[in-house]
């Protein structure tokens, strides 16, 4: 597929050049996240910034994952100290343009500048352009993502309408009146409004592109979107890191933003894993004023090879395939994906483990499949004690080839029969 508008030359870069420019700026950033985020000097304590210049530096740093933010922000606010936990490199004024607040609570500083959250890069891909109105559905009450998309849609050239959620009649009436061309929000709620207007009558045939996010859209999805006139396109972002991955023109996975350093790594660890795997998505921002070391999203994705048709050249990832946090409880124990990571890290034998809980209620078995070339009986029963040893549960080891499990990113499966 042509493509002969880009947002600007960053998405174009050759991608050693790209990988060159972010080796170059990550000790920077780690440096200046131990100097400017206390939270950050107690996490890295120790490390030398300068020395972490490459992907493999990178993988010995500690995985701070949301459930850690949090917590760090509850025990500083119950302290009387700062509402951010010590992650944010800002204070409150011209720098601080707004706070968010995201549920657990979490909050969120918006530095100030434009396209803070860099979401333009997102929008260009999605053929906004300049001069155009964007009819904003997302949310303006406490979390920022109205605030993402509305300030990319400024930094394309775009008029923003903030509609937020809710009031589809008055919606609809403002889609006749002012005629935007783009739309931002949630699919589902996308939905909502093209099938009121067909109920009722109401055109608002000037639609004829959106953005969305904040929940998935499958290609059926967007198939259907297609049918009533608007090219639906996908936008990963997160309150923590802006945006992280955007959908183009040509369909095949989301590029990744030019702002982000992304990793692939097995759930419930920081291990990075092949390029194609499935595991969880793991990101480094270099955004100076919240600057996040390999924070875990919890969202699980896979490295797609090659790059995109549109002659975009960052990296590729195939999309939300589900959750990472895959914690169960066994016999009333709970079992975490570190746990099986701990125990397949044992035995250098073991390529790759999931564990497989099955049975019915009040009756589950424990089953770990391990991929391994040979596994005699001596090394297996070593494995089920390290099972029962980091479990306190007990489980039978099954020996399956190398590439047998699936690459789907589950670490725990949980078969169970509920009924």
């Amino acid at each position: 597929m042509a493509q002969t508008e880009f947002f600007d030359n960053l998405e174009t870069r050759s991608p050693a050049e790209r990988e060159a420019a972010q080796m170059a700026a990550l000790p920077l950033q780690i440096a200046h996240a131990q100097r400017n985020s206390a939270a950050f000097a107690d996490i890295l304590k120790g490390v030398d910034a300068a020395s972490v210049n490459s992907r493999a530096a990178l993988a010995r740093l500690p995985v701070t994952r949301k459930s850690e933010l949090l917590e760090r922000q509850k025990a500083s606010r119950a302290q009387g100290g700062d509402a951010f936990g010590g992650f944010a490199a800002l204070v409150r004024g011209p720098g601080m343009s707004r706070v968010f607040a995201s549920p657990g609570p979490i909050y969120e500083p918006e530095g100030a500048g434009r396209d803070y959250w860099r979401a333009g890069r997102a929008l260009f891909a999605a053929g906004f352009r300049a001069g155009e109105l964007v009819h904003n559905s997302f949310s303006y009450h406490m979390t920022p993502g109205a605030f993402i998309l509305e300030s990319g849609a400024h930094a394309v050239g775009c008029t923003v309408f903030p509609a937020g959620t809710g009031q589809t009649e008055q919606q609809l009436d403002a889609m006749v009146d002012l005629q935007p061309a783009a739309y931002t929000g949630t699919p589902s709620f996308l939905r909502i409004l093209l099938d009121k207007a067909k109920e009722a009558g109401t055109d608002i045939r000037s639609l004829t592109k959106a953005s969305v996010g904040g929940e998935a859209c499958p290609p059926s999805l967007t198939a259907w979107f297609k049918e009533q006139g608007v090219d639906v396109y996908q936008t990963y972002a997160t309150a923590d890191l802006g945006l992280v991955a955007y959908e183009t023109q040509a369909r095949q996975g989301l590029v990744l933003d030019e702002g982000v350093i992304v990793e692939i790594v097995r759930p419930g660890t920081g291990d990075p894993v092949p390029e194609g795997e499935v595991g969880e998505l793991v990101v480094t921002t270099l955004n100076t004023a919240y600057p996040l070391v390999r924070f875990g999203t919890g969202d699980l994705s896979a490295i797609l090879p090659g790059t995109c048709p549109t002659g975009r050249t960052a990296p590729r990832i195939k999309g939300w395939m589900g959750r990472a946090d895959q914690t169960t409880k066994v016999r009333g124990m709970f079992v975490h994906a570190s746990q099986v990571a701990d125990i397949a890290r044992r035995f250098p034998q073991v390529h790759k483990a999931r564990l497989v809980i099955s049975g019915e209620m009040a009756n589950d078995q424990m089953c770990l499949k391990v991929e391994a070339s040979e596994v005699d009986d001596t090394l297996r029963g070593l494995i089920e004690t390290a099972v029962r040893d980091v479990t306190k549960l007990r489980g039978d080891v099954h020996v399956v080839p190398p590439g047998s499990l699936p690459n789907d990113g589950k670490v725990i499966e949980d078969a169970r029969s509920y009924q």
